[in-house]
């Protein structure tokens, strides 16, 4: 059995095959002249001993090496999460290696390899990055990595670990990232953009003293003359407001960019979303559906509701069926029947798909404020700067000038009906979404 093993990880290292290549050469012009012949014999030889004299130094100590990954707890979707190594270095000798960890099947990444160096009896870190894709349980295998010694002659392999698995969860990185925005200072940042506040659409908190710098318009008069003090009037944004994303995971939501599909960029911006909502005390709620109705969370404030939307965004399944908005709007007339805030993911690609749903969305928007998303085709940009120079080119150009303009034809059908719309590329879903939000709260339209 330690005969087996010792073979499987026994491995020839670039400089045996350099010499003997070398070797090969001399015997065959020994044919010719005899005196190479005792020559390549010799350096046959003292390779052999320099190779088993190199196994020896690799092989003496059982524990050469030790190793660990540290998985974190979960990974987050679309961005780049990062997976730390641990090596540890028990040789009395500077030793190179080559790490080939088993990663995930679903990164479809058959080309990994670390290499480097670690001084004798040290230990050192590596950390590498990978971007997911799709939600879901990913499986490491075992942690390889490949030894030589400063001679190079043969290289010895160590694998630690068992599977590992870790899940991979709707983008909390980017929740986080957007999570400032609870905060009115720094919006300009990544696009967001401060929205003038119109009128007092805000609930009264508390009377308090004048300070220099308040709007005079929010004077208490009649606290002014009890107090013998100018008192103002202390107002705070509307609370407990009913606010649901609203996924469509049907087939027109399987379209990817970058990788990613147009449902998992909806699910990524609802949690990011839904964050901010929360943080600005409003309530937040969840729906999905296709063909028929999939999750239904009702809305709410509790500090613990972001974890259960982020489980629920996690478990999203679908089998990209026709969406029935029909059914969407049964049951929002059934189950919501506070006047909320409903932002609509979804996605048409022909103006004629939206006709067919337009009296849905306009019987939603009757007693809710609904904020319909649709996504640009951003595929079509190339098409449409490219210059045409053959006529198969013109027609392709102008196929997705008419697509691109049917894009926008959407959105003002959708405002001439009083529903309001967003058209955005998929990765400046996220921003465009907060900024209506924050748009619509300052209006006071909800």
């Amino acid at each position: 059995m330690r005969i087996i093993n010792f073979i499987k990880s026994l491995y020839l290292g670039k400089r045996v095959f350099y010499v003997l290549a070398v070797l090969i050469v001399l015997f065959l012009f020994s044919y010719w002249s005899h005196v190479l012949y005792p020559v390549a014999l010799v350096g046959l030889f003292l390779l052999a001993i320099a190779a088993v004299f190199d196994s020896i130094l690799l092989f003496k100590k059982r524990d050469g090496i030790l190793a660990t990954r540290e998985l974190p707890e979960k990974f987050s979707n679309s961005d780049l999460n990062e997976v730390p190594l641990s090596i540890q270095n028990k040789y009395g000798f500077k030793i190179a290696y080559n790490i080939i960890d088993e990663i995930p099947v679903q990164f479809q990444k058959r080309d990994f390899l670390k290499s480097g160096s670690i001084p004798a009896r040290t230990k050192k870190s590596i950390v590498y990055q990978l971007r997911p894709v799709d939600r879901g349980v990913y499986t490491f295998g075992k942690l390889n990595i490949y030894v030589s010694s400063p001679f190079n002659f043969v290289k010895r392999r160590f694998s630690f670990g068992k599977d590992q698995t870790v899940k991979v969860y709707p983008s909390f990185i980017q929740m986080k990232k957007y999570a400032f925005l609870a905060i009115d200072n720094k919006l300009t940042q990544f696009g967001l953009k401060k929205i003038r506040r119109i009128g007092h659409t805000m609930e009264f908190e508390q009377i308090r003293e004048y300070v220099s710098g308040d709007d005079v318009r929010t004077i208490n008069w009649k606290a002014t003359a009890k107090r013998g003090n100018l008192m103002v009037n202390q107002f705070q944004d509307e609370k407990s407001q009913p606010v649901y994303s609203i996924i469509d995971a049907s087939r027109v939501m399987k379209m990817p960019f970058e990788g990613l599909t147009l449902l998992d960029y909806a699910i990524n911006s609802a949690l990011a979303f839904s964050n901010i909502a929360l943080k600005k005390n409003d309530k937040t709620g969840l729906l999905t559906f296709s063909n028929t109705i999939h999750n239904h969370l009702a809305a709410s404030s509790k500090k613990t509701h972001l974890n259960t939307i982020l489980e629920v965004l996690y478990s999203i399944k679908t089998n990209f069926l026709d969406s029935d908005f029909g059914r969407l709007y049964a049951e929002v007339k059934r189950k919501i029947t506070h006047r909320s805030l409903l932002l609509l993911y979804t996605n048409f690609e022909h103006l004629s798909a939206l006709e067919r749903q337009l009296p849905y969305l306009k019987g939603l928007a009757q007693k809710h404020v609904l904020v319909v998303i649709i996504f640009e085709n951003t595929e079509l940009d190339n098409l449409i700067s490219k210059k045409a120079t053959s006529t198969p080119e013109i027609y392709h150009k102008t196929i997705a000038q008419k697509m691109d303009y049917d894009k926008k034809l959407m959105v003002k059908e959708l405002e001439k009906h009083g529903i309001q719309a967003v058209l955005t590329k998929p990765e400046d879903l996220s921003v465009k979404t907060i900024n209506k939000y924050l748009e619509i709260k300052a209006r006071g339209i909800i």
